[in-house]
């Protein structure tokens, strides 16, 4: 039946093929799973590492405190005192981050009242203390309410009159104050409470807020107007580095496993004991190549001579031993952890 055996050979080529197929296919996807599963776990650990850094780094960007003015009240009507007000930053003992630059905001909500457009230009102040209430730094401004002519007064009343009417405008004006322009933080007395006082009795005020913002300079500004660039650049360059700590792991592991190997395979002995009487140290190793010479045994020959001087050997029909003779009693001697390479076992090999 040759024909059955031929066709029964080419399927079990067939079928072995299509198992080694199979075998390779399986293991082209083992090890693409390990591939991106390496690879997610590093573009975590990137992500990661930027998030880390970011929330580390990057200060909070604004803090926003009510004002509450107090007075005095005169008997018959208005103020008798300065309106001033006590807030409180935090119970902590730090707030702000060292080494950041604040500017600091005074937001005075005025209505345009007779009582403020008469006033002129009055003082805003404040001080800023530490837990211990001490006086930290300090700041005052001068401020108006904004001008505007009569004229003016009137065609904006006419414009807005249905807004206002609503109630969804109001005869009023917002003056931001800057107090402080680039403060910083004081690592040895942070502040934590901050006094606010307006110079004048006559002034009317629906509110007053307090805004601390973040200056950012330098990398925190590129990170804070510019954020997906920032993380784009961030992660590479933790990717770039995590990758090269990773390669350089695996080189170094596998240059020593090879030069492990490599000493393994060549014998090399690396014991260094005291030399035995054959003057040879333990870390050495011989290579014989060919049929020894009697240049290579110089103790064999310094035997035979110390014996002939004493007369053990005056006659010449005693039977000298041959090279091999002495070179294998040579090697028997040795300890048996030396490592010896024979290279051919005579001349007539070669």
């Amino acid at each position: 039946m040759p024909s059955f055996r031929f066709f029964r050979h080419i399927i079990n080529n067939y079928r072995q093929r299509t198992a080694n197929n199979i075998q390779e296919i399986r293991e082209l996807f083992v090890k693409g799973g390990v591939v991106a599963l390496v690879a997610a776990i590093i573009l975590w650990i990137a992500i990661f590492s930027y998030v880390t850094f970011y929330y580390a780094y990057m200060p909070s960007i604004s803090h926003v405190r009510p004002v509450h003015l107090q007075f005095k009240s005169c008997e018959d009507k208005g103020m008798c005192s300065f309106p001033t007000a006590h807030v409180q930053l935090t119970k902590r003992q730090q707030l702000l981050m060292i080494g950041q630059q604040y500017k600091m905001y005074l937001d005075l909500e005025m209505p345009e009242s007779p009582a403020n457009q008469n006033l002129g230009m009055f003082m805003v102040c404040i001080q800023l203390h530490d837990k211990e209430t001490q006086l930290v730094d300090n700041s005052c401004r001068s401020t108006m309410l904004h001008y505007r002519s009569y004229l003016l007064h009137i065609l904006t009343t006419i414009v807005y009159s249905p807004l206002m009417v609503l109630g969804h405008r109001e005869e009023k004006q917002n003056i931001v104050v800057e107090m402080f322009s680039s403060f910083e933080e004081d690592q040895n007395h942070p502040v934590t409470d901050i006094y606010v006082e307006i110079q004048s009795q006559h002034v009317e005020l629906y509110s007053a807020t307090l805004y601390i913002n973040a200056h950012f300079t330098g990398i925190r500004y590129f990170m804070f107007h510019w954020p997906v660039l920032a993380a784009a650049v961030g992660i590479t360059s933790n990717l770039f580095f995590i990758v090269l700590v990773c390669l350089l792991s695996w080189w170094h592991l596998y240059y020593s496993n090879d030069k492990h190997e490599h000493d393994f395979t060549y014998g090399t002995v690396r014991d260094d004991s005291d030399e035995q009487d054959y003057g040879v140290k333990r870390s050495d190793s011989f290579t014989f190549r060919g049929e020894p010479d009697e240049s290579s045994f110089e103790d064999a020959s310094i035997l035979d001579e110390s014996s002939n001087r004493n007369g053990e050997s005056d006659t010449s029909e005693i039977e000298r031993p041959s090279i091999e003779a002495v070179t294998r009693e040579f090697v028997s001697e040795l300890p048996r952890s030396e490592s010896f390479h024979m290279v051919g076992s005579s001349a007539e090999d070669n």
